[in-house]
């Protein structure tokens, strides 16, 4: 059996956490911009690290597993 919990918690919190997509933290007016579908660096940055503490949240410290 493999474990599928971490590609597919990896996956949706990639596709979430896009620049732009839903929202972008910081943004270029604004603190927040909402479905703006614009990036800039420090905005790449932002994501990434919210993206790197959140995966390890489910997958080191909360131990998610899915068994298929």
């Amino acid at each position: 059996m493999k474990d599928w919990a971490s590609p597919i918690i990896a996956t949706a919190l990639f596709a979430f956490l896009s620049p732009g997509v839903i929202f972008q933290l910081p943004g270029r007016h604004n603190p927040v911009d909402f479905m703006n579908m614009k990036t800039s660096w420090i905005s790449i940055l932002v994501h990434s690290i919210i993206f790197g503490l959140l995966l390890l949240l489910c997958v080191v410290i909360l131990h998610a597993h899915l068994y298929v």
